[in-house]
């Protein structure tokens, strides 16, 4: 876990991505010695800060997105929410300005007949425009890992596990999906007309729900607010029930992910959601059981053989 750990504590709020772009182009660097098939690695300018691994003859696709939920400084000492964090009083909120690092509180204003305001608390003014993230603190017990930003850096260590064994498929991480996405229609268009992939997993982390429970297996999406082709889907789970690793169905009416972008672009994309359930969305303490964990990447590694 000290990878997820790392990953966890990385500052990448949406549109800030390039923390995460070089941490993992370096690791990538560093590890893929040790793979199974060494990838094709793109990047640069028409990518922005996004990465896609290429291995093999690919015929599927995992997406994960590197960006995380945070707040970006206003006027004074008001904040405004990038995605949708959860707002509780006193959370610890870190970043850095032109005069230093900053560790900083969050102060929430009520509001009788409009939403509540939000503010820092800190021994100074920070510069406008500083984004700021929770401050990492990662446990793991026995059982469960707890962390922020568990969406999406465990997406990305799913990836990055799957890319150990993977002879055939890309991967791409992609930014902004927290905050209305941007970036995978490229990435799409990219995949599709080099090498004519138009399967997609989403690796990404979904909700414990009164039908997902922590502990009983990856979920895979049949829909959320997005809804993917029905015989693509029924494929993926005839094959998760294949390969006997635990999963679970989920079902659920909102919330989406890069595969809604997926959909939308201009390319005959098939795509499904697949990820580990979290307890305490969006707050500084997201929850994942390491039985879902295990189960997420075993169910990745034979999907993307098998796809």
């Amino acid at each position: 876990m000290n990878l997820l750990k790392e990953l966890c504590s990385i500052h990448a709020p949406s549109g800030n991505e390039e923390n995460m772009q070089a941490f993992l182009l370096d690791y990538i660097e560093k590890e893929k010695s040790n793979w199974n098939v060494q990838p094709e690695i793109i990047y640069g300018d028409d990518l922005q800060n996004c990465i896609i691994l290429k291995f093999g003859n690919p015929r599927t696709a995992i997406f994960a997105h590197m960006d995380s939920i945070g707040f970006t400084v206003r006027y004074g000492k008001e904040l405004v929410k990038i995605g949708g964090p959860r707002t509780i009083e006193g959370t610890k909120l870190v970043g850095k300005d032109s005069q230093g690092d900053i560790e900083c509180e969050l102060l929430v204003i009520e509001n009788e007949n409009q939403p509540n305001g939000l503010e820092y608390v800190f021994e100074r003014e920070i510069d406008r425009g500083t984004d700021l993230s929770f401050k990492c603190k990662f446990v793991e017990t026995e059982n469960y890992v707890q962390s922020c930003y568990m969406d999406n850096r465990l997406g990305v260590w799913n990836a990055l596990k799957v890319a150990e064994t993977l002879e055939n498929g890309v991967i791409c991480f992609s930014c902004w999906e927290e905050h209305g996405g941007g970036s995978v229609g490229y990435l799409g268009k990219y995949i599709y007309e080099n090498w004519r992939v138009k399967q997609a997993l989403i690796s990404d982390i979904t909700w414990v729900t009164e039908g997902v429970q922590d502990g009983e297996g990856v979920a895979i999406s049949i829909r959320d607010s997005g809804i993917p082709r029905r015989s693509y889907v029924n494929k993926i789970i005839g094959l998760a029930k294949e390969s006997n690793v635990p999963f679970q169905l989920e079902v659920e009416s909102s919330g989406g992910s890069d595969g809604n972008e997926l959909q939308k672009s201009p390319y005959p994309f098939d795509w499904c959601f697949i990820g580990a359930p979290e307890q305490n969305v969006h707050s500084p303490k997201e929850k994942v059981h390491k039985a879902d964990i295990q189960s997420m990447v075993d169910l990745y590694r034979y999907l993307m053989k098998n796809l």
